[in-house]
């Protein structure tokens, strides 16, 4: 059985292709290693500066986060003392409208107690007024059916003005 002389190992073709391969080591390293280990050092150069890169923008996506975190903060703090003031100025607002209320009331409570002692007051006084009126006329009445004659008149009137002189 024959072999194949490219498979079967022959010191011609160990050595035609060790120098082959060794020359193609010589002009690969010459014209592709250099360019391609370049474009290697160059892609891991970039991929350093976009790691450096990354790192700073997740630093400043941090310090923006605590930013954010002390404005919203400092925002909840601000509505609550807005919110804090509103209640205290209406309570402030109700306390004011309820003294000027109280106020108004005592006011008009102390004006109807006025009117009504005025009233009284002037009632009274024409009930005064209607009593000495109705006494006068009932004494009249009286004297003129008592006295019908002038002497006792007379005699009446000098006793009447002696009283009214002593008191």
């Amino acid at each position: 059985m024959e072999l194949n002389p490219l498979v079967s190992p022959n010191i011609g073709l160990i050595f035609w292709t060790a120098l082959i391969f060794i020359l193609l080591l010589v002009v690969l390293r010459a014209f592709a290693w250099k360019p391609i280990l370049g474009a290697l050092a160059d892609r891991e150069k970039s991929i350093a500066d976009a790691l450096s890169a990354a790192e700073r923008a997740a630093q400043q996506a941090g310090e923006v986060s605590a930013q954010n975190e002390a404005q919203l903060r400092e925002g909840r703090e601000q509505v609550n003392r807005m919110l804090a003031e509103a209640k205290h100025l209406r309570e402030k607002m109700m306390a004011d409208a309820k003294a000027d209320a109280d106020a108004t009331t005592r006011r008009e409570l102390e004006a109807a107690r006025a009117a009504i002692v005025a009233e009284k007051n002037a009632a009274l006084a024409e009930v005064k007024n209607l009593a000495a009126t109705l006494s006068v006329e009932i004494a009249e009445k009286i004297l003129k059916q008592q006295f019908q004659e002038p002497a006792q008149q007379e005699a009446f009137a000098r006793q009447s003005l002696q009283e009214a002189s002593l008191n």
